[in-house]
């Protein structure tokens, strides 16, 4: 791609190119849940409450980050590509190496910011959001406080500043990681093939563990792409100690677990706020 290419005009059709992949893995696993639901009788309760606030929070989410950093990360790679910025350009590493190890960088930092958003309680404040949902399914993906949507922003933007990550390397990352998210989040049952495919990617049965309502499980299984790291760092669980159909999804005993969407926008706003504080008690 030349350098004289405009980055927030090619990320403006990045984003609907990759907006328009979302929409349609978002309608494809929305339908297969419906097929093969793993969990299905746990959704029915409270779907439409459920649902028009994730979808809510997806559309806030979409406008802010498009206000604040239209570029986002392709945008900004390919800004710093044509200035030959960061680590790989000036080591020369090959074309086709930089992508393979940007995009396993990227992978690893955003598990990796998975992990603070739990041990940080500033953090947590942001992306207990996405905990507080009382069940899983495809919604769930869409979950997250719009501060959330753009500290990841940020991170990546800086790790791809840091180590020059070609544009190919990060727009192959963001179409993955949306998919991804979409499908280890989805209410879907993937058979005895769950199993051998969490050798290697988040699967549904992989991330529910994450979304247990023990807090022991709570803190495992942070992929949501590569579960290398999660093996890596001894924080794989393989399954819920009282397995996926009896396990509660959601957190246990926090007073937040059905605030309306703008109740959910302020609550990492509240000074006191018991829910937000327990996990550090």
């Amino acid at each position: 791609m030349p350098a004289t290419s405009d980055p927030a005009g090619i990320a403006a059709v990045e984003g609907l190119v990759r907006g328009l992949l979302f929409l349609g893995g978002f309608l494809l696993l929305a339908l297969a849940e419906r097929w093969r639901p793993r969990r299905g009788r746990h959704h029915r309760l409270d779907r439409r409450r459920r649902w028009t606030t994730n979808l809510g929070l997806a559309v806030i989410d979409t406008l802010v980050l498009r206000l604040v950093l239209p570029a986002a990360a392709v945008g900004a790679a390919l800004g710093f590509e044509a200035q030959g910025l960061g680590a790989f350009p000036m080591l020369g590493l090959p074309g086709w190496l930089a992508a393979v190890v940007g995009f396993l960088a990227l992978d690893l930092a955003i598990w990796a910011q998975h992990v603070a958003m739990h041990r940080v309680p500033l953090l947590w404040r942001l992306h207990r959001i996405h905990h507080l949902d009382t069940a899983l399914d495809t919604t769930t993906a869409l979950r997250f406080h719009p501060a959330e949507i753009l500290l990841s922003a940020g991170w990546k933007i800086l790790v791809i500043l840091v180590l020059g990550i070609p544009a190919t390397a990060v727009l192959a990352f963001e179409a993955a990681l949306s998919l991804a998210a979409l499908f280890n989040h989805a209410d879907l049952d993937l058979g005895q093939a769950d199993r051998p495919l969490s050798s290697v990617i988040a699967t549904p049965d992989w991330h529910r563990i994450h979304h247990s309502t023990v807090p022991a499980e709570t803190d495992s299984n942070y992929a949501f792409l590569l579960t290398l790291w999660d093996r890596l760092s001894g924080l794989a669980r393989t399954a819920p100690a009282g397995g996926h159909d009896a396990m509660n999804i959601g957190l246990q005993d926090d007073p937040a677990g059905r605030a309306s969407l703008p109740g959910l926008l302020i609550l990492p706003l509240r000074k006191h706020d018991p829910g937000s504080s327990n996990r550090f008690a």
